[in-house]
């Protein structure tokens, strides 16, 4: 052996291409304390189309009452441009609201619950035994009408009324899900206090568990500045899809303290560095981000949007 062939690196094998699911549009801007006009999320869904995204979450179909930044979800969807192969996913929270989505032309939908029991009554006044029951006939109408589901999984890496959650806990809720069942899981780093290795136990327990990886995605907030290694983390463990919103907008109206979500320039910048294809516009999206900060009166705070906000 060669002197140097000792200390040769032994790079991971990770996924050649990644799904990038944008949640700029509803869970970057539900925490706004400004509602941005329908005309500006608009033009910030069709900049994001036009960026090669092949799924953007539009909006929600919650109460106004609950989240009033999105009260014209509905509104929007007739006035963006869908491109072929892209989808449009909104959140629903029952009955009523995957009415209203389908009125609206939504052929993808999101449910929510938590591996929290105490958020989950925070967030939705429910349990997630009850929040579970809740989403039944929701998806058994959602199955009718041939509509594609993804179930969300906040706090699923610690929680700010509970403390550490235990990748048991995440388990049993994932499985609930796959039981209705749900056609993809995204588990939420809700809060931020995720580090690579609770990225590696809970993907772990769900691997030997019997969960597909296919069905998984991941979503993490910056709080704490470790979102970007905890995608590379979830790279490690053969994860390929990952939530992030353009310029690093977000919070939680339940979850005091928490950073926006990752941003989609730096998923996209970390994943061109590693020769990973997402089919994705890096300055695409910085176009986006641009034009809803003219909207929204200030620079997103997004660290690869910061480093090239001032070039022409």
């Amino acid at each position: 052996m060669e002197p140097w062939e000792e200390h040769a690196i032994r790079r991971p094998t990770l996924p050649s291409r990644v799904t990038v699911y944008e949640v700029g549009p509803r869970d970057g801007l539900q925490n706004e304390p400004e509602t941005v006009s329908v005309e500006a999320r608009v033009k910030f869904v069709d900049l994001l189309t036009d960026s090669g995204l092949k799924a953007i979450e539009v909006g929600s179909f919650v109460s106004p009452k609950a989240i009033p930044q999105l009260a014209d979800t509905a509104a929007v969807y007739r006035g963006i441009h869908r491109a072929s192969g892209t989808r449009y996913p909104a959140l629903v929270p029952n009955l009523k609201g995957l009415e209203r989505a389908m009125e609206a032309g939504v052929r993808e939908i999101a449910v929510f619950t938590a591996a929290s029991e105490t958020f989950n009554q925070h967030n939705i006044q429910a349990g997630v035994d009850e929040s579970i029951e809740r989403f039944r006939p929701v998806i058994a109408r959602a199955q009718e009408e041939k509509i594609r589901v993804r179930g969300y999984v906040s706090t699923a890496f610690g929680c700010p009324y509970e403390g550490a959650i235990s990748p048991d806990a995440v388990r049993e809720v994932v499985h609930k899900l796959l039981d209705l069942p749900v056609d993809e899981i995204s588990l939420g780093d809700t809060i931020g206090v995720a580090t690579p290795a609770g990225v590696y136990d809970v993907i772990e327990s769900l691997y030997d568990s019997g969960v597909a990886r296919g069905v998984l995605a991941l979503h993490f907030h910056d709080t704490r500045g470790t979102a970007l290694a905890n995608v590379y983390a979830g790279l490690q463990c053969g994860i390929s899809t990952y939530d992030s919103a353009a310029g690093g907008l977000g919070g939680c109206p339940y979850a005091p303290g928490a950073a926006g979500n990752v941003a989609t320039e730096d998923v996209l910048y970390l994943l061109d560095g590693l020769g990973i294809e997402s089919g994705v516009s890096l300055p695409g999206v910085v176009s986006a981000s641009r034009a809803l900060a003219a909207s929204l009166g200030r620079r997103p705070p997004g660290r690869y949007l910061g480093a090239v906000w001032g070039a022409a």
